[in-house]
């Protein structure tokens, strides 16, 4: 008996297996949705909720039911902010504006990230003093422009004897730009490459 089985099968598990893992969202559990009994209320605000309420509120244990209706007497949401704790670590904050806020700090986090920039200038171990001025204005505009510079000498055959020399160039360099930045670490080999960043110094506002 012959058998015949269908490519379509194996084609529909390759087109699935391309698919990208959905991202999983942030979920909050706020006011009904905290089954807990009791709760740990925290936050800058429990002097507002100390005047309205008549009662010292300091960060403590309290009844969920209690939290609820003060979180509803100031027009606010009881807020699961940390779930897996024992018990529940709560908030009593605006809800939608926790939201933006968190959203925001995410956006300027990756906008942060994303304008790191790393300039890579590279020497030899017999550098001239004119090739090392003209790398070194380089260097001074790319700090000036908020970038890391990433400094590298290349060592070639026979060269590599001469590390010493590699890495006085590079302190001499770290040392010409400390107006501008400042070195993550001293100067270290890496294969055939002794290298070192500099990271821009904050401008004072």
């Amino acid at each position: 008996m012959i058998t015949y089985y269908s490519s379509n099968k194996t084609h529909l598990a390759k087109r699935r297996s391309k698919r990208k893992p959905e991202k999983k969202k942030e979920f909050f559990f706020i006011n009904q949705q905290i089954r807990a009994p009791k709760i740990r209320l925290v936050g800058d605000d429990l002097d507002k909720v100390s005047e309205l309420i008549g009662q010292d509120i300091k960060p403590d244990v309290y009844p969920t039911k209690a939290a609820l209706q003060w979180a509803e007497e100031m027009n606010l949401d009881l807020v699961n902010i940390s779930p897996k704790a024992d018990p529940p670590v709560c908030k009593i904050i605006d809800y939608k504006k926790f939201l933006y806020q968190r959203k925001k700090k995410e956006k300027e986090l990756k906008a942060k990230t994303a304008k790191t920039v790393v300039k890579e200038i590279r020497f030899g171990p017999n550098t001239d003093d004119h090739d090392f001025d003209f790398k070194l204005r380089h260097a001074r505009k790319f700090l000036e422009e908020g970038a890391k510079v990433k400094a590298y000498v290349h060592f070639r055959g026979r060269t590599i004897v001469f590390k010493d020399r590699g890495e006085l160039l590079l302190l001499k360099f770290i040392s010409e730009l400390e107006d501008l930045g400042a070195a993550e670490a001293l100067p270290k080999m890496e294969g055939r490459r002794m290298n070192v960043i500099i990271q821009p110094k904050k401008s004072k506002k």
